[in-house]
């Protein structure tokens, strides 16, 4: 219990002032200073425990624990941040479905693939499939999950289709290998445990994978491929 005490008593000093010095001097009263005339001294004093009524609290014991506070705020700062969806509050199912696999794509866990069907700003209908887990790498997804922009498949995803202009591409992602022109369709092999991932809807999906369909208001079609990764022992 006493140890308890202690410990949030520091915690308090370490969040009260921003230097060793601040708290040192704050347990120096007008009445040290007229007799030592010496601030520095004032201070040793206080840190060898002769003088100040407060907790003598040793400087490499308040680096560090102030160290150690500063590494959590950053770390609990960076969490926020990380999440794209953090914060918000999507009202429709895809969007609540993609923030619900956020975390897991960010940290390897899970890699999704996601299909979707729409209209393009030009008003050409485009299907195509997206590595969720590279999005999310290398853009920032905060304005899909706000509502601000619809996210689209490209011509640089894994898969991509203009049913107007009848435009067609397929690329690699730093997850899946695309496998074109097969009997059983489009298929992508993961590049980490080299399992097939079938999007074949009369199809089994494969190991460790599942397919989910989205009722959603804002896209056409909108499925949703889920791949654990199963890393060798």
């Amino acid at each position: 219990m006493e140890q308890s005490e202690a410990g949030s008593a520091a915690d308090s000093i370490i969040t009260q002032f921003n230097t060793y010095e601040d708290f040192l001097d704050s347990q120096i009263t007008a009445l040290d200073l007229h007799y030592l005339e010496d601030e520095e001294l004032a201070r040793q004093l206080v840190e060898l425990g002769y003088r100040g009524s407060g907790e003598v609290l040793k400087r490499d014991e308040f680096e560090a624990r102030k160290a150690a506070a500063e590494a959590s705020r950053l770390s609990q700062r960076t969490q926020q941040k990380t999440l794209s969806s953090a914060g918000k509050d999507p009202k429709d199912n895809f969007l609540k479905a993609l923030a619900m696999r956020e975390e897991a794509n960010r940290n390897g866990k899970m890699t999704s693939v996601i299909f979707i069907r729409d209209k393009n700003a030009h008003g050409q209908e485009v299907s195509g499939y997206i590595d969720f887990a590279h999005r999310l790498k290398t853009e920032d997804f905060e304005v899909y999950f706000s509502g601000k922009k619809k996210l689209l498949p490209r011509p640089t995803d894994l898969s991509f289709y203009n049913w107007e202009s009848h435009v067609s591409t397929s690329n690699p992602s730093p997850n899946y290998q695309v496998i074109a022109e097969t009997s059983s369709g489009l298929l992508f092999k993961n590049k980490r445990d080299r399992k097939i991932l079938n999007v074949d809807p009369k199809a089994s999906p494969g190991d460790n994978s599942t397919r989910t369909s989205i009722q959603t208001d804002i896209y056409i079609q909108a499925v949703i491929y889920d791949h654990i990764t199963r890393r060798k022992a």
